[in-house]
């Protein structure tokens, strides 16, 4: 934690090993709840292909010119995020890869969302979305860095995989309530689907977490809250991107504190009820309290500035697996 000082729970806490041992019959709870809910989906299925017979020489499409640069943005965004799956494959197994049920899941997990990027890929090279020299030099470089977040460790990772599953979920859901074709709305609420299960899964291990050591957990939640960025944020000209993609309302600050973080905070963890901790998870607690508040405030500022409904934008968990 940047400016405070480190938790001593951290020191009664059980190991990444034990912790993850320990969880096991979490896991596969959790792990056939997934497979209870789910629907296979097959990626071609869900791609115009006969839309591709309207390209020109060079791959584009006249309703490219008729897409906003919003949501342009989001199709670029969301796919290389997705492609950088080889990196976050690493880092989930380096996490959880102790044992069979947990070595099961990030291989599973894997093969789900490996099926995102195939998707969007298709969709937009048929639709001629995006300019594809440009995307494909944006993959080469994205995967070529290799950027991705590097949790501390398990309960860190839990925090913050839920927290981006979750954010995922929603640019994805947004972004194709903005396209203006039946496939492709279908296609981003289907990835959508997927991520809300992916959420639920880390989202309800953390609380497992919780019951298990609150003070150990309290302090990875406020860590992972507070300093939360973006998996994609290594793509080339991310902030500009960004900025598009908030003005289209797809993904914004103000989705961002309402959709996620207090949410989580204040529905799903109770942070704000949990007793009994630590000095240093105390501090954690009134740290993350002081944070989502703000943000909250900051969120309604800019939400009245700009004439936005205090309605948020339809993120609503999606039905499996809820």
């Amino acid at each position: 934690m940047s400016g405070r000082i480190e938790t001593m729970a951290t020191l009664t806490a059980k190991t990444d090993e034990q912790l993850l041992e320990e969880l096991i019959p979490e896991a596969e709870r959790l792990i056939n709840r997934h497979f209870g809910v789910q629907k296979e989906w097959f990626p071609h299925e869900y791609i115009p292909w006969d839309e591709s017979s309207k390209l020109d020489e060079n791959g584009n499409s006249e309703e490219a010119k008729e897409l906003d640069d919003g949501t342009k943005s989001a199709l670029f965004v969301n796919l290389l995020t997705e492609d950088n799956l080889p990196y976050y494959y690493y880092d989930i197994d380096r996490m959880f890869g102790k044992s069979e049920i947990w070595k099961y899941w990030t291989r599973r997990w894997t093969a789900e969302e490996g099926r995102h990027s195939i998707a969007i890929r298709d969709y937009i090279t048929v639709k001629g979305l995006l300019d594809p020299k440009e995307l494909e030099r944006a993959r080469m470089s994205q995967v070529e860095g290799g950027q991705t977040p590097h949790p501390p460790n398990v309960r860190d990772g839990f925090a913050y995989l839920a927290i981006q599953e979750l954010a995922t979920r929603i640019s994805h859901h947004n972004t194709g309530k903005r396209l203006k074709d039946k496939k492709g709305q279908a296609l981003m609420r289907r990835i959508a689907i997927d991520e809300n299960l992916h959420y639920l899964f880390y989202r309800d291990m953390t609380t497992a977490a919780l019951d298990e050591n609150p003070s150990a957990t309290v302090e990875a939640i406020d860590r992972q809250i507070t300093g939360f960025q973006m998996p994609g944020a290594g793509i080339k000209d991310f902030v500009k991107h960004s900025r598009k993609i908030a003005k289209a309302g797809i993904y914004n600050f103000s989705l961002h504190s309402d959709s996620i973080v207090k949410p989580l905070v204040y529905g799903h963890w109770k942070i704000d009820k949990i007793s009994g901790l630590s000095d240093a998870a105390k501090s954690a607690q009134e740290h993350l309290i002081k944070f989502t508040d703000k943000i909250g405030k900051i969120a309604q500022k800019l939400k009245a500035k700009s004439g936005e409904s205090s309605e948020v934008s339809d993120t609503s968990e999606e039905s499996e697996g809820d």
